[in-house]
């Protein structure tokens, strides 16, 4: 299976889901930003904060490459 494919069959409400919950999480505020924050002031430096930059950013970056794969598919020959 084709990472296109796995995209095209996984359902927006999972992505969306996964990004509002875990995405986001905790809420206040929300754990992605504070490790964006410290990515460009570069003080993302323990092993522990790359992993949680990872976990909080991967529904984000699937829900990205679902976008763009919905809305700029080009058609493959079968």
């Amino acid at each position: 299976m084709v990472l296109s494919d796995w995209l095209a069959n996984l359902p927006w409400s999972f992505v969306i889901f996964a990004c509002l919950t875990l995405g986001l999480a905790p809420f206040s505020p929300p754990h992605i930003v504070e490790k964006l924050g410290m990515l460009f002031a570069g003080k993302l430096v323990k092993p522990i904060d790359w992993f949680d930059l990872f976990f909080h950013g991967a529904p984000w970056l699937v829900l990205l490459a679902k976008a763009a794969f919905t809305f700029f598919a080009v058609s493959r020959p079968a």
